[in-house]
């Protein structure tokens, strides 16, 4: 029975979620928008989570994936791919999405994982963000650009079907992450994290449970790019290649506890509530408001909301 009541929990929360687009109008409510904006960054920071906190491999490269995922959908959707009357919201298109992120996720994972550690795997996939924003920007008609791919917004009726969206993959990316820590390769990934060397000598293939992780957090990514897609009907440089798609979901799964499957869902809540605010209220400090936070969390708060409350309880 003990075991059912935080599955029961899970399953309650999320009926409620679901139910709120019916009961505050899901165009003229912010309430909506942001725990769409919510969910998405519980997707990308449980991907990070799952390389980071429990792998031991800080990846920087999230903001590519994310992309990479958007331009899929862009560029399946421009080029009629499947020759479909419509691509809105077409799980085949979304789920190659996620794929496309897992082919470069295992094409530079291999090679980074296998000879760099630490920070210098860090500045690796941060490398391959930059360079794929300079391809993107110098791609001419196939990637459209600087202005990128712009998609016809004239399917777009009304918000559920984002937020919806966004709820189904922020329970997925969370699931998989339970799932994952409770399994073996769960406990494969942690003593990874703890002790390379140890890990090795106990029979665990290092190299193959370090790049699963990093694919399954690029897959999480993808769809999430894609949903993003739909959402904003253009998918540039500006808009999807930007650092704050790798530094917030860091900020957020430090800041509510890396390593732990609820963290990364408090913190994505918390700052995406401080951040809100402050680019309503302190637009023209906002970047340097959240640079701050940055700081004052790794300083003071390195182990995350989750862990001081476990603490003091």
């Amino acid at each position: 029975m003990k075991n059912l009541k935080p599955i029961t929990s899970v399953v309650l929360a999320t009926l409620l979620l679901g139910l709120i687009p019916f009961v505050s109008d899901s165009e003229k409510s912010y309430l909506v928008y942001f725990l769409f904006l919510t969910f998405c960054h519980i997707v990308l920071t449980q991907g990070w989570n799952l390389v980071a906190g429990y792998t031991g491999q800080v990846s920087l490269g999230t903001h590519a994936f994310f992309a990479l995922g958007a331009y899929t959908t862009a560029m399946i959707w421009r080029a009629d791919l499947f020759s479909w009357e419509n691509y809105y919201f077409d799980p085949v298109t979304m789920i190659l999405s996620g794929l496309v992120p897992v082919i470069f996720a295992l094409a530079i994972g291999i090679p980074l994982l296998s000879k760099l550690h630490g920070d210098y795997f860090a500045l690796g996939t941060l490398g391959f963000g930059e360079i794929l924003k300079v391809v993107c920007i110098k791609g001419g008609q196939f990637t459209g650009g600087p202005i990128g791919i712009m998609l016809p917004s004239s399917v777009y009726t009304t918000m559920r079907p984002h937020y919806w969206t966004a709820l189904f993959l922020a329970f997925l990316a969370t699931g998989v992450v339970y799932f994952m820590t409770k399994s073996r390769v769960g406990l494969a990934l942690v003593a990874i994290s703890e002790d390379e060397t140890a890990a090795s000598s106990s029979g665990i293939y290092i190299l193959k449970y370090k790049v699963l992780a990093f694919a399954i957090s690029a897959f999480l990514s993808g769809l999430c790019g894609s949903l993003y897609a739909y959402y904003l009907f253009q998918v540039s440089p500006e808009g999807f290649l930007i650092l704050r798609w790798t530094l917030y979901p860091v900020l957020m799964c430090v800041i509510g506890g890396s390593g732990t499957v609820v963290g990364p869902i408090l913190g994505s809540l918390l700052m995406t509530a401080v951040f809100t605010v402050t680019s309503i209220y302190l637009p023209g400090i906002h970047p340097i408001f959240s640079g701050i936070i940055i700081i004052l969390v790794m300083l003071f708060m390195p182990n995350g909301i989750i862990r001081l409350w476990k603490k003091g309880v």
